[in-house]
Parts: structure tokens; C-alpha cells; sequence
């Protein structure tokens, strides 16, 4: 399944697969280099991949770390605008829980790593609304402040 789906010349949906990580009740966000919003862990869905082997490689690719073998946990499908792309541009993020096997740390494409609060994540000038989605999801469920 490929990661963008095009209609005309425009990107109309992105299919990604992203990490809740979760560290003394506050979520994992990575901010990419050149960005200024923090997004889940994660990335697209390459082609011939399915979602959980792409949780997989970008979290290599990311944070230099693996998932602990059992820990995966399918957190559910998440809509919203995907943000910093074109208007009408869509997001279709597949999210897991999962423990990781080392620290994360960040690598070249990652500039800064950072667990947020629902209220630290929310007060940030630049919010991806993917993000917002499972920050209220986890906090509905009792397991972030």
C-alpha cells in the first residue's frame, strides 16, 4: 500500500504508521530538522509495506531504538488534516503502543525529541491535528496527563 494516494497532481491522502510512546505519563514527539511542529514518531507507509513493518523501520530510521518484541499494541486509525501539506491533503494514521528496546535518540532527520503533556502539546504554537487526535485518545483513556 503506498504512502501517497494522488488525485490529479495533488497528494490526497498520506498513509502513515506512527509510535505512541509513552514515559511518566507524557507522549513521545519528534521534531523533524527545518520544522517547527513535533509530530508522532513514525512515517509513511512505503509500498509493499503494511503498517506495522513500517512502525518498524522508521523507528530505526528515527530514534535509533527497535520494539520490544510483544509490546506492540494497536492503538487505533486516526484522521485529521494532514499538517504541513497542501490544503485537502489528508492524514490516514495507523498508531501503536509499544515499549521501546533502547533510549530513544534522535538521528539526522530528527532535530529534537520531547514527552508532552495533553496541556504542554496543546499550548505549542505549531500543533499537527494527527497528533492532537492521540494525545485526547490516550488521555481518555487514562494514561497521559
Amino acid at each position: 500500500m503506498p504512502g501517497l494516494i494522488y488525485l490529479g497532481s495533488v497528494p490526497a491522502e498520506i498513509r502513515t504508521a506512527a509510535l505512541a510512546h509513552i514515559r511518566d505519563r507524557k507522549l513521545l514527539q519528534t521534531r523533524s530538522a527545518g520544522k517547527t511542529a513535533f509530530y508522532m514518531a513514525g512515517g509513511k507507509i512505503d509500498p509493499g509495506e503494511n503498517a506495522e513493518q513500517a512502525l518498524h523501520r522508521e523507528i530505526r530510521e528515527e530514534l535509533d531504538a527497535g520494539i520490544v518484541d510483544g509490546t506492540l499494541e494497536r492503538l487505533g486509525v486516526f484522521e485529521a488534516p494532514a499538517y504541513g501539506h497542501p490544503e485537502g491533503t489528508d492524514l490516514h494514521m495507523t498508531c501503536f503502543l509499544a515499549e521501546l528496546s533502547t533510549e530513544p535518540r534522535p538521528t539526522s532527520e530528527i532535530a529534537e525529541l520531547r514527552y508532552f503533556t495533553v496541556d504542554e502539546y496543546a499550548a505549542m504554537p505549531d500543533v499537527a491535528p494527527g497528533s492532537m487526535l492521540v494525545f485526547r485518545r490516550l488521555q481518555s483513556l487514562g494514561l497521559l496527563d
